[in-house]
Order: C-alpha cells, then structure tokens, then sequence
C-alpha cells in the first residue's frame, strides 16, 4: 500500500519519520535542515516545484525502499559470473552513488557539530579512509578479479592469469574487507550505534541513517564475497 505524504507536513518532519527522504530532496534541492519547518508545499513553492508531484515521488520512494526490504536473493544459488555481475550491479552501483553523499555530509555535519561532539572527527577520518579505499577496491575487484573468476567458469577458459592463482588477488580483497570492517566498528562506536543526540539536526540524523544503512549493505556484500564467490572461485580453480 502507498504511504499518502501530506503537502502540509514540514519537511523536517518528513525526513525525521523517514532519514531516507533525505536523499529525494537533496536532489531537488530542498533545504530540509535549515529550512526544515517550512511545510512540503511552502519548501516546493520556493524551488518552484509542484508539491503534489514531489509527494508522489516520496510515496513511490517509500513504496521502493520497502519492496527493497522484502527482496530476497539466493547467491548461493547463483553461478560465479551471475553472481558477479550481481555485486557490481547493486553493491558496488549503490557505493558508487552514497560514497560520494556521505563524503559531503560526513565533512559538513563534522564542520558544524564537530564542537559540541569531538568523537565526529573520528566519523569523518574512519569514513574517508573508508570511501578511499571501497573506491580503489571496486575497481580492482572489477577489472581484474571478477574477469578472472568469469574467465575460470569459461568451459576452456584460460588457466593461467598473470596473478598466478585466483587466491591471491582474493587474499588481497578479503583483507581490503577487514579494513573496511574495522573503520565501520569505530563510525558505529562513534555514534552510539547510529543513535542520534536529541539536539541533532537532521542533516546529522539523515548522516547516521545513511552510515547505518551503509554498514548493513556493506555486511551483505562482504559475506557474498568472502562466504560464497571467493570460495567457490578457489574451489573451481583447483578443480582444473
């Protein structure tokens, strides 16, 4: 069923029921920090937007974040490639469109509340050595690891690569995997879990949906990997 969005709620309201929100109206650019009191209608008028139109499209994000929720695939069931293709078309296409909003808000929440909470540094130094190391990591994975892993499950496919074994390219993502484990436990000890402060704007509660969003993507994209791909690959390679 459609959530009805009502035009006359505030958008501060709107993002606070729903962080995700956020993410529709920074690309509309509506002020839903600053200028969060004015209502939908008011915010909308002053972009020159149709309220009703912008209700709509937060209603069938709603729609699609919880149809996302209830999806669930078997990549175990999966062949290596199609499992592959899987990571790269909605992990590493998800981290290459929020790497680079979190990087923003990240430094912008760290700039102005960074005062009032100093453990919001150790947000934004884990979370760019994070974003700087996934963007690296994603490029390595594919264009060289996934072709291989692609290659392998070619009926005469090649059998030599000039990494030598499949393992090792492996060995180098699954401790890539750990480093990015370690600098989201301290965005996780850093932010009480991803609770925000009664006083936090909600540029700081959209920040923290957003990590804790992250952190549960990241989780599902690493255990594809290291418990499922990974092995396998390893597992066909000495099978040849």
């Amino acid at each position: 069923m459609t959530t009805q969005i009502d035009t006359q709620a505030s958008v501060g309201q709107l993002v606070t029921q729903r962080p995700a929100r956020s993410r529709l109206f920074e690309s509309l650019g509506i002020d839903y920090c600053c200028g969060g009191k004015l209502t939908l209608e008011e915010a909308c008028a002053k972009k020159g937007l149709d309220a009703h139109t912008v209700a709509v499209l937060l209603a069938s994000a709603d729609a699609r974040a919880a149809e996302h929720d209830r999806v669930v695939v078997n990549p175990d069931a999966m062949a290596l490639g199609e499992l592959a293709d899987h990571i790269e078309q909605t992990h590493h296409a998800y981290l290459r469109v929020e790497l680079p909003r979190l990087d923003q808000m990240t430094e912008k929440v760290f700039r102005v509340h960074g005062e009032h909470e100093p453990r919001l540094a150790d947000v934004r130094r884990a979370f760019a050595a994070l974003n700087a190391e996934l963007t690296q990591h994603m490029m390595k994975e594919e264009r060289i690891l996934f072709p291989i892993i692609r290659q392998l499950e070619q009926p005469q496919g090649q059998r030599e690569f000039h990494c030598g074994s499949v393992a090792n390219p492996i060995r180098q993502m699954e401790a890539e995997h750990q480093h990015a484990g370690d600098a989201l436990a301290i965005m996780r000890e850093a932010t009480d879990g991803y609770q925000p402060p009664e006083w936090a704007c909600n540029t700081y509660r959209a920040m923290l949906d957003g990590l804790a969003q992250l952190e549960r993507d990241m989780h599902q994209h690493v255990h594809k990997e290291n418990n499922i791909l990974f092995p396998k690959a390893i597992e066909l390679e000495a099978s040849r």
